[in-house]
């Protein structure tokens, strides 16, 4: 038994709308794969990733040093650290000055951890593991983010001050 089957053939008036459609879907697709492509490497802000090349490096370039930071190890061990958020590269060369390696650093917030607080628009930041303390996340209100940097910094000092033994204490000798 066979039976006619008839196609739909789409109006005219749909068309141009499924065309837009489907080129919308094109371009999205496109600029999410090229968002984050599978051979970058992933740093957190504020984390550190370790980077092995093949054979000694004898010098780095960074294409954004205020995005990430990198310092060589043991010679051909790369420490890649998160300074902001964004995209950027480093290029490893050889004492010959050959490219080792070009590699593209993407410069991610850790979101696992963070909590964020918006109040009135304003953004406040604190990471949770597992109590909440505020944190330095770059877009947060400014005078959060001040007092955070002011509370930070007081921090850093009386940690120094008491790395010399003494607890805190200067000693008078």
């Amino acid at each position: 038994m066979l039976r006619n089957r008839a196609k739909a053939v789409p109006s005219p008036v749909w068309q141009p709308a499924t065309r837009s459609v489907v080129v919308a879907v094109a371009i999205l697709t496109a600029w999410a794969s090229s968002a984050v492509a599978s051979d970058d490497l992933i740093v957190r802000y504020d984390q550190s990733q370790l980077l092995r090349m093949p054979r000694p490096v004898s010098e780095i370039i960074i294409g954004n040093p205020s995005i990430a930071d990198v310092s060589v190890q043991g010679g051909s061990m790369l420490v890649v650290t998160g300074k902001t958020f964004g995209i950027t590269n480093i290029i490893a060369l050889d004492a010959d000055k050959n490219v080792i390696q070009d590699q593209r650093i993407v410069v991610e917030r850790d979101e696992r951890s963070i909590v964020n607080v918006s109040r009135a628009g304003l953004r406040q930041s604190f990471s949770c593991t597992p109590n909440c303390s505020p944190t330095l996340t770059i877009g947060d209100e400014a005078a959060f983010f001040d007092q955070v940097i002011k509370h930070s910094s007081t921090k850093t000092k009386f940690s120094e001050s008491g790395s010399d033994g003494a607890g805190g204490q200067q000693s008078n000798q």
